[in-house]
């Protein structure tokens, strides 16, 4: 990924990605969410963050890497990833499956 010459001083950063959060959360249609991230996102990074949450409920579910490697074809390295990022991360993947479960349950 591109990276700024010079980079943002943390503070900087910080409230720019609490901003990016906020307008994500603000949104509460799927279709919203999505068509705001086409338009963020390009194709790649796209392709990215779907191979990674394509992996999660599988790691959860104890499947092993080469099997999620053979039925999703994301890469054993980002799987690897997904998983340490699920034991070590902010929390937000366990958040987010949470909150589909919970939406799932009540409809």
């Amino acid at each position: 990924m591109k990276q700024r010459p010079d980079p943002l001083p943390e503070a900087e950063a910080d409230a720019a990605l609490d901003g990016l959060a906020a307008a994500l959360a603000a949104l509460q249609k799927p279709e919203d969410v999505r068509a705001f991230l086409l338009d963020l996102c390009t194709p790649a990074e796209l392709e990215s963050m779907a191979d990674r949450w394509k992996v999660v409920p599988l790691l959860i579910e104890g499947v092993p890497y080469r099997e999620i490697h053979e039925r999703t074809r994301v890469s054993v390295t980002t799987v690897g990833r997904v998983a340490r990022t699920l034991e070590r991360g902010a929390g937000g993947y366990h958040a987010a499956l949470r909150r589909k479960r919970r939406h799932a349950a009540s409809h």
